[in-house]
């Protein structure tokens, strides 16, 4: 199947973040399929419309094909104006809040900021707070204050640790803090002495180790740390070490971050502390 590829541009009158992440989890449905994704944020007046709007023209005359525009613009002028644009408009407000006023026969506000707003003090300074506790707890370094994590996490290095925590602090408002197994740890086969404590906090990260020889491989090549000899005994002897101790562990090869990261809250049973 030959791959081909299309422009998408994500259109919003605030960050952007919610056309992404809506719109990312439509095209992963489409294999061979490339898209180059381009985010117009802020769009929050007609001016700002009409560029927009230059802006997906010219891309669709350069490149041949109309680009896939997806929009959560909520003013109904500003999205007027970026419909008229040489793209496939999927808008998710027109999608949804029509069907959502009828079913509740009332008229939503059509405010702009709400999904990503500071209405919810509380819930925004809970991310705050739990994304400083995971950048002071990452890789075993710093504070090392197992006592207040929700999770800890445990794995070889580059198993997908930190961005685990940080999307779990940000998302969910868990207080995830997480340690790299060293090869001292791998070959006493015992858990870390700082870890002990903490063991039903503790959940494993594992990988393959073809896919970890090639992250590693990136970041330092030709080395010792990225050789398939070095990778192949990390995971199995990390692997050997959870089984052992009876540590909950999941594969990051093939999934995503948000994915690890609603497997491990389901399987600790850890309840989000703040909603999308």
């Amino acid at each position: 199947m030959s791959v081909t590829r299309r422009t998408v541009f994500f259109v919003s009158d605030q960050t952007g973040v919610t056309a992404e992440t809506m719109g990312h989890s439509l095209l992963t449905q489409f294999d061979g399929q490339e898209f180059r994704p381009v985010t117009l944020p802020f769009i929050s007046n007609i001016d700002k419309a009409r560029e927009a709007v230059r802006k997906i023209d010219a891309t669709a005359a350069e490149e041949g094909t109309r680009p896939i525009v997806f929009s959560t613009l909520v003013q109904e002028d500003v999205r007027e104006v970026v419909k008229r644009a040489q793209g496939l408009f999927l808008d998710f407000f027109d999608a949804f809040l029509g069907p959502l006023e009828n079913e509740l026969s009332v008229k939503s506000t059509h405010a702009t900021g709400r999904a990503h707003g500071m209405s919810d003090l509380v819930a925004y300074t809970t991310r705050i707070n739990a994304t400083n506790f995971a950048v002071a707890n990452d890789d075993g370094a710093g504070a090392r204050d197992y006592q207040h994590a929700d999770v800890i996490l445990v794995g070889v290095s580059r198993s997908g640790k930190t961005p685990t925590c940080l999307y779990m602090a940000l998302q969910y408002g868990i207080f995830a803090a997480n340690y790299p197994l060293t090869e001292d740890d791998l070959e006493s086969e015992r858990l870390p002495q700082v870890l002990a404590p903490h063991l039903r906090k503790i959940y494993g990260l594992t990988i393959r180790p073809d896919r970890l020889q090639q992250i590693r491989n990136e970041r330092r090549p030709d080395s010792r740390y990225s050789s398939a000899q070095q990778v192949q005994y990390e995971v199995r002897a990390a692997e050997s070490l959870f089984a052992r101790h009876g540590v909950g562990c999941v594969n990051t090869t093939e999934s995503s971050v948000e994915e690890i990261a609603s497997r491990i809250l389901d399987k600790m049973g850890l309840e989000r502390r703040v909603r999308p």
